[in-house]
């Protein structure tokens, strides 16, 4: 009786109360603790795929027309930061060249895929491969790259992609953006003569940026 009245004198007198750090070791329970806040689910970020920079990156492959009898001649070199896609186009025959290289990938929640390039006017085209077959042929699925004399980055939405298998429009599901297994770029757009593109880096933009 004596230690409560004594506390209840302290708390009429406006003693400290305890802290949160109190323990039930001290004899009293610690106070109770307002519920945590929930975190919120933010969207993706940018995601970088491919930036040019150091050695140590993927390896970039060219696929010609001679495939399919044509002509066409395409070059690459990474230099300074930067992938450049060289050639000349020879529209009799395939009329086509492209650089490729793998990247597996998850892009689920992801809309697109963004470029930051310069091309001189030509209209290239970008590529991504989610292994999907049709009657056993690999599908591409490609979208447009238009590009100036000055450097610009270009939106390529995965819902603009066209699929196609050598050459012809085909119906497949849409792109499994969660098995994403490589990128090339193209140049396809019916013109003959020489081309030149640099390409900055290539990156994917998220749903909800």
């Amino acid at each position: 009786m004596l230690v409560v009245a004594a506390l209840a004198l302290a708390l009429a007198a406006g003693a400290p109360t305890l802290s949160a750090s109190a323990t039930v070791a001290d004899g009293l329970a610690p106070p109770l603790e307002a519920d945590a806040p929930v975190a919120s689910l933010s969207p993706p970020l940018l995601m970088m795929l491919f930036d040019f920079e150091g050695s140590d990156g993927p390896r970039w492959s060219i696929e010609n027309d001679g495939v399919m009898g044509g002509r066409s001649q395409g070059f690459v070199e990474i230099a300074d930061g930067t992938l450049v896609f060289t050639g000349e186009v020879v529209t009799r025959g395939g009329g086509f060249t492209s650089v490729r290289a793998a990247r597996r990938v998850d892009l689920s929640g992801y809309d697109g895929i963004e470029l930051r390039v310069r091309g001189g006017g030509r209209t290239f085209a970008l590529d991504i491969d989610d292994g999907t077959r049709s009657r056993g042929r690999q599908v591409t699925r490609r979208g447009p790259v238009p590009t100036t004399d000055t450097w610009e980055t270009v939106r390529v939405p995965f819902a603009s992609l066209q699929a196609s298998a050598h050459g012809q429009r085909v119906r497949v599901a849409p792109l499994d953006r969660s098995a994403v297994q490589s990128i090339g770029v193209y140049i396809i757009d019916g013109q003959d003569g020489p081309f030149r593109l640099e390409i900055d880096w290539i990156r994917a933009y998220p749903t909800a940026e």
